[in-house]
């Protein structure tokens, strides 16, 4: 579930509301080759919406740090620091 303070739009989150209540596809599917599963996986995730695609990654990126037992704060920023060097001519 996304936190209140989740600048996702309504449609996304109708989208991870019909998500939610969808039944898993719980087909199996046989493969020649890692490439040609690897190939299947990208058409899949290339069909689905933006925002359900945005939202799986949420949950991923979620799950990833609740399973290192971290807290994850979406509000913290990135501290890594920017710097550009410009050169002089000459």
């Amino acid at each position: 579930m996304l936190p209140a303070n989740n600048p996702l739009s309504d449609e996304s989150r109708q989208s991870e509301h019909v998500a939610n209540n969808m039944s898993m596809d719980k087909t199996i599917r046989k493969f020649q080759s890692h490439a040609e599963q690897k190939a299947e996986t990208y058409r899949y995730w290339r069909s689905r919406p933006p925002a359900e695609r945005f939202l799986a990654v949420w949950e991923a990126t979620a799950a990833a740090y609740a399973f290192k037992g971290v807290q994850y704060d979406p509000t913290r920023r990135s501290e890594a620091t920017l710097t550009r060097v410009q050169r002089t001519r000459g």
